[in-house]
């Protein structure tokens, strides 16, 4: 797996943040509806959202809902503040943080939610001790993201995979290395996007 530094993150992120949501909005959108369909089924009373970025899903979290926003780019999260604001009577809090080393007390969160991010961390065994960490025993994590492997998609996993110190994410980045190895209870997998580029993990934080 490729290294990826926290300075490649933010300076890649500082370059996507003006033009994210017509890079990657419409063509991940299908993938963020199934998490926050999802999520809206359990109607959990505290989410944590790691890599909220321009804040793309937060409309559709249940209003009754305490939503927590982390990112490691505010320039992201400026964006996802405009939007938050326009969302009255919500409980939104925003905030610059690295999920690998979270400012929050154990067993915090009902859901925590991980929108294309684990592939974008430095060290993503990391994140997932922390994730785990601030979820509450038995309460749900699901992860959204691209996993290497599909015969449709291997072409271009090899043509980006040199570059993931530059484009900040991984392209070579396996299931079983980062999903299957936990002794967490893996409830559901929903392959989503276009010709199955990424999957929605559905995991019980046992």
């Amino acid at each position: 797996m490729n290294p990826i530094s926290v300075d490649n993150v933010v300076n890649a992120y500082r370059f996507y943040a003006p033009h994210y949501d017509r890079l990657f909005g419409a063509v991940l959108e299908p993938g963020r509806r199934a998490l926050t369909q999802a999520v809206s089924a359990m109607r959990p009373s505290s989410i944590l959202e790691v890599g909220v970025g321009t804040g793309l899903t937060l409309s559709r979290y249940p209003a009754s809902s305490t939503v927590v926003g982390i990112d490691i780019s505010d320039d992201m999260l400026d964006i996802a503040r405009e939007r938050a604001a326009a969302l009255k009577g919500r409980s939104i809090h925003l905030a610059a943080m690295n999920a690998e080393a979270m400012d929050f007390p154990d067993g915090c969160f009902d859901c925590v939610a991980i929108p294309y991010v684990l592939s974008v961390t430095p060290h993503p065994e990391r994140m997932v001790a922390e994730i785990r960490r601030v979820c509450r025993k038995n309460g749900t994590i699901l992860i959204l993201n691209h996993f290497s492997g599909s015969r449709f998609w291997w072409f271009l996993e090899r043509m980006v995979r040199p570059l993931s110190n530059k484009i900040g994410f991984r392209s070579d980045f396996c299931y079983d290395e980062q999903i299957m190895k936990y002794n967490w209870e893996i409830m559901s997998v929903k392959k989503v996007n276009f010709l199955g580029l990424s999957r929605l993990v559905v995991i019980r934080n046992t």
